[in-house]
């Protein structure tokens, strides 16, 4: 040996990520895994046939004096199987069941499936690197080191239509079980690619609260545009699948909503978003009044009490009549629906005056798909927006008050009279 090649701590210490790809433990933990993989194939086939490789079962004598067995082994099959491990090949053992009738039928693993090639971990892996905003190809190249190169782009794919195998059962299961009391309707618009060529839709989607506070997506579904005619589509869907009518809907003031709901529930409680009704506001004058608008319009909507917001928003009114009509219009124009969330206890008026449940949503959805820019279809938009809360990627806490949920709101809302 005419040099000393051993590395001091030092020498690690500076040794960069990409200047040495060898990991022993993960090399050793990998060649690791064949054996453990097969020993738990093994260790299934011997509790199906209740005894081990080259064992007799004991006892249960039949008729003939012989004893009796539950099938019987004829070899193995070599089998390639990716997971977050890497890629090996595991020799799988093969054998015969007997049946109640005498016959016997192939023995199948429950620990690797028929033609399973990858594992769950792995096909999540795959998903939830998809979901988090690239395309097929990069997905290949970010998981290739991990997978030893055993995922290209058509894998991906596979994936993602096993994916769209649970979000078509999805949209036919049931909503009746969710117990849902509230329900939060807005839209979103993305660019799709429609016949070669890129375009706007909207995005509907309604987010229910259950009994105990807890938010669930009930349905997206992707339209073009936000008419009475969509939302009433997209209602009269869950109704048909057992949605029964809710306490509260909370709306950002879309005319084409409005007139669907007063069509499918005209008793029903709606509160109108008070972050759209500002916007609202502001859109009727000038920016010099944006400034006071805001603190007058805040002041009356974060009020403590309910005598204080009626009393606050008689005195905006009064003073936007003079000084700018349309402001003061425009806030009439939402009438006692843009307070309904007074008639509830003070605990949930946080989470009844907006509809930000859905538009936090919306941002966390824009933001997975903007390296997107054009997403594939219309379809797949919809199951995008699904995929991102099915598989973790966005999570939804309880609704601030959940507590009081049970409580039934008081009578109508504020005095109107200005």
């Amino acid at each position: 040996m005419k040099r000393d090649t051993t590395k001091t701590p030092a020498d690690v210490a500076d040794e960069k990520l990409f200047d040495n790809w060898f990991d022993p433990v993960e090399t050793e933990l990998r060649t690791k895994v064949r054996g453990f993989i097969e020993a738990m194939i093994e260790e299934e086939l011997e509790t199906a046939l209740a005894r081990p490789r080259y064992g007799r079962r004991p006892g249960l004598p039949a008729e003939d004096g012989a004893a009796r067995v539950a099938g019987y082994r004829h070899g193995r099959r070599i089998r390639s199987l990716t997971g977050t491990f890497g890629r090996t090949e595991i020799a799988v053992p093969r054998a015969r069941i007997f049946g109640e009738d005498g016959k016997t039928a192939e023995w199948k693993s429950k620990v690797v499936r028929a033609y399973q090639r990858r594992t769950r971990a792995a096909d999540a892996l795959i998903a939830s690197t998809y979901l988090s905003g690239t395309n097929t190809r990069r997905v290949r190249r970010a998981l290739a080191a991990l997978f030893g190169g055993a995922v290209g782009k058509d894998t991906v794919s596979r994936v993602w239509r096993k994916v769209k195998g649970d979000w078509d059962a999805w949209n036919a299961r049931s909503p009746a079980e969710e117990s849902i009391i509230r329900l939060i309707l807005d839209g979103t618009v993305v660019r799709v690619r429609l016949d070669k060529r890129s375009t706007s839709i909207s995005l509907l989607i309604a987010l229910g609260v259950r009994q105990d506070g807890q938010k669930v997506l009930l349905a997206v579904k992707n339209m073009g545009g936000e008419s009475e005619a969509a939302w009433r589509a997209l209602l009269d869907d869950l109704v048909n699948r057992g949605l029964k009518t809710p306490e509260l809907v909370i709306v950002d003031g879309a005319p084409g909503l409005e007139k669907a709901l007063a069509a499918l529930w005209p008793d029903v409680l709606v509160q109108r978003c008070t972050v759209h009704k500002h916007r609202n506001l502001l859109a009727h004058a000038p920016e010099r009044l944006h400034e006071e608008i805001s603190a007058d319009y805040k002041d009356m909507i974060y009020a403590d009490t309910k005598q204080e917001v009626e009393v606050k928003r008689k005195a905006f009114i009064r003073k936007w009549r003079l000084k700018c009509p349309a402001v003061a219009a425009s806030l009439e124009e939402a009438g006692d629906k843009l307070f309904t969330f007074t008639r509830f206890p003070k605990s949930q008026w946080k989470s009844i005056r907006t509809s930000n449940a859905i538009e936090r949503l919306h941002e966390e959805f824009k933001r997975r798909i903007k390296t997107q820019t054009v997403l594939p279809s219309a379809e797949t938009a919809a199951m995008l927006f699904w995929a991102l809360l099915a598989s973790g990627q966005i999570t939804m806490r309880k609704v601030d008050g959940w507590q009081t949920l049970n409580e039934k709101p008081s009578d109508p809302a504020i005095d109107l009279a200005a």
